[in-house]
C-alpha cells in the first residue's frame, strides 16, 4: 500500500528541497514535533520563512537556540 506524502496534500512543501538538511533548523526550533498535517502546515511556514531569510544572522539565531534546548531541555 502506497501511502500519499505531504507533497501532495500541502501547498509548497516541496519547497523545502531547497535547502540542505542539516542537524537543526528554523522550524526544529521554533515548533514542536508535528503529527499531524496541520501541525506540518505550520510548521512549513518556519521553513519557508528560513528560506526566504537565510543568511548568517538567523543561522547564528538557529544555534543559539538549538544550544539553548540542548542544554536546558525546553522540548521543542
Amino acid at each position: 500500500m502506497v501511502q500519499c506524502g505531504f507533497k501532495e496534500k500541502v501547498p509548497y512543501y516541496s519547497y523545502r528541497l531547497m535547502v540542505k538538511p542539516g542537524l537543526t533548523g528554523w522550524a526544529q526550533v521554533m515548533f514542536p514535533y508535528a503529527s499531524s498535517l496541520a501541525q506540518t502546515q505550520e510548521k512549513l511556514q518556519y521553513d519557508l520563512y528560513y528560506i526566504k531569510n537565510m543568511g548568517f544572522f538567523l543561522d547564528l539565531a538557529i544555534l543559539f537556540k538549538t544550544i539553548r534546548i540542548v542544554l536546558f531541555g525546553r522540548g521543542r
